[in-house]
């Protein structure tokens, strides 16, 4: 598979024309979905300043595209180097985005993409949102950062969630109390989705934390 984010297929809330000096969130969806998955459900919710751009991943698979493929990737504890080649598009393609604040949101694959985009770039991003999202079982230089900075951080997930395994939870967990400063919000009854009041929590917590760079 050729690297490299297919730039025509991500979804901008704005016209190019529009964008101006606005802050950006860029989504990041889960395995077997599209760019259309989260932006359908939560952009309606954010602040109208906000400029969305939803990213397709390269790799499809399940009907739709994924970040990491299923074979050789359990759920919830891909091959770093799988999942940094990934992040190693997304950065390329960030590059390019002239904006004063950059945030991030991704569910599941799309979450662990969230907290590997601030590894590999610590200072890049305001904050991060995962959404029934992990922690990649690595080590990147850019931890040391990380845990000096600790970058805003909102991870939702439900407590009916069977989709990620337990030692991927408590990885994240532990990650995320020495790399970042941590809203973590557990749902009752939410399973491996995005819905209810966690997209008014999450929309809430972008808004706090939008103009930050």
């Amino acid at each position: 598979m050729k690297p490299g984010i297919n730039r025509d297929a991500v979804l901008w809330s704005e016209s190019e024309s529009a964008r101006g000096k606005r802050p950006v969130l860029v989504m990041l969806h889960g395995w077997s979905y599209d760019e259309t998955h989260l932006y359908r459900r939560i952009t309606p919710r954010l602040p109208k300043e906000l400029v969305v751009a939803s990213v397709r991943a390269r790799i499809p698979e399940a009907g739709g595209y994924a970040w990491f493929p299923s074979s050789g990737n359990p759920i919830g504890d891909p091959q770093p180097q799988v999942a940094n080649a990934a992040t190693e598009d997304v950065l390329d393609w960030v590059s390019g985005i002239d904006a004063p604040s950059i945030g991030l949101l991704g569910f599941s694959q799309g979450g662990a993409m969230v907290h590997q985009l601030m590894r590999q770039a610590p200072e890049r991003f305001a904050y991060g949102v995962s959404l029934a999202g992990f922690v990649v079982r690595d080590h990147q230089p850019g931890d040391t950062t990380l845990a000096r900075i600790r970058p805003p951080v909102y991870w939702g997930r439900g407590d009916n969630d069977w989709v990620i395994p337990d030692d991927a939870v408590k990885r994240t967990e532990r990650w995320l109390q020495e790399h970042a400063t941590a809203e973590i919000q557990v749902y009752p009854g939410l399973s491996h989705d995005v819905a209810g009041p966690e997209i008014g929590d999450l929309a809430a917590f972008i808004t706090d934390h939008i103009g930050q760079v």
